[in-house]
């Protein structure tokens, strides 16, 4: 089966998110583009992801909780999971190695926690825009043993990036996917990154930014289980 998907969609948590980022308007933006299966990744935190994914069930949209996460190698990267207790178990390991800095509102943006009323019931007082002291090797290792799925973000751009950051794919990581950002021309990354799954997704930080129906994927069916094994077909 063909289902439209988004893997990289910022909320209100992240701090360069948009405010308007919150539940119901991720999932009402989602529904309207004709989306089917979303993933929820906000900067090195899942902390709106388990309303979101109530709030999917309830429209019709598979939610996957994820991350995004920088390594201690400054490039960012997508971690998906099956449920919401791995995404806070890999969360609280990057937590624990995150630099102890307060958030400064006034340069980066609030870091909202919202409830399925699109409430803020909290804010995350932490900087979470910040390299945790995991190193990339480590990081992909722990995924791995929890069953999730991870691989690097936008390698296209030129911050942020593997590519840019350490000049090529290092073989000791065992990638099979990539993701490239919205505007990469997908069939020049096709031909030099063969063997590679690609994964092109929006980075929304804001409503506008969420995908239309302009990303598909094949999957048995839509299912947690069965979307990441499309994706990382040895996880």
């Amino acid at each position: 089966m063909k289902f439209a998907y988004d893997f990289h969609i910022h909320t209100a948590a992240s701090p360069c998110g948009d405010e308007y980022m919150s539940p119901n308007n991720i999932i009402n933006m989602s529904k309207l583009n004709g989306l089917q299966v979303i993933a929820i990744t906000d900067h090195n935190t899942c902390a709106n992801c388990e309303v979101i994914m109530e709030i999917g069930r309830q429209n019709d949209i598979l939610v996957i909780p994820g991350m995004e996460i920088e390594c201690m190698e400054e490039f960012h990267c997508i971690a998906l999971f099956r449920d919401i207790e791995t995404a806070r178990y890999i969360e609280n390991y990057v937590t624990a190695a995150l630099p102890v800095l307060k958030n400064r509102i006034e340069i980066f943006g609030h870091q909202y926690q919202m409830n399925e009323k699109d409430e803020v019931v909290g804010e995350i007082d932490r900087l979470l825009l910040t390299a945790t002291a995991r190193s990339a090797e480590e990081l992909f290792k722990e995924v791995r043993r929890v069953g999730g799925i991870i691989y690097p973000a936008h390698i296209d751009r030129n911050s942020y990036s593997i590519i840019t950051t350490l000049g090529c794919i290092p073989e000791e990581l065992n990638l099979h996917t990539i993701e490239l950002s919205r505007g990469a021309f997908l069939q020049a990354y096709e031909q030099k990154y063969r063997g590679f799954s690609i994964i092109q997704s929006s980075d929304a930080h804001y409503l506008q930014d969420i995908s239309q129906r302009e990303y598909f994927m094949e999957a048995k069916s839509l299912a947690i289980s069965d979307i990441l094994r499309s994706i990382e077909p040895i996880s």
